[in-house]
């Protein structure tokens, strides 16, 4: 038996400064879908530390709101800058 299908969003082109602004009010919105929530990221092609912070941000707001969020089918991009970071897929810090 399989639990309820989360919400899912998918993030496309570029996290970075340029739009961390659009991505952080967009999360926030996203986050009031329900209790089990997912991010595709395998459609980010660039990755800054403004846009790391804007998913560090979605992690730390669903935690504090009880809520299931999991990032899912990291791009290379979002590899890469987890990696420099040494943050694990789930924006844990990597030991």
């Amino acid at each position: 038996m399989t639990g309820p299908v989360p919400a899912r969003l998918e993030i496309e082109g570029e996290l970075t400064i340029i739009s961390a602004a659009e991505h952080h009010e967009r999360l926030l919105r996203f986050l009031t879908g329900g209790p089990d929530l997912e991010i595709g990221l395998s459609g980010v092609i660039e990755l800054d530390t403004a846009g790391l912070q804007v998913l560090l941000m979605a992690r730390r707001e669903a935690q504090r709101r009880a809520l299931r969020l999991r990032l899912t089918d990291h791009s290379p991009a979002v590899r890469d800058v987890l990696a420099l970071a040494w943050l694990t897929p789930d924006l844990e810090a990597a030991a």
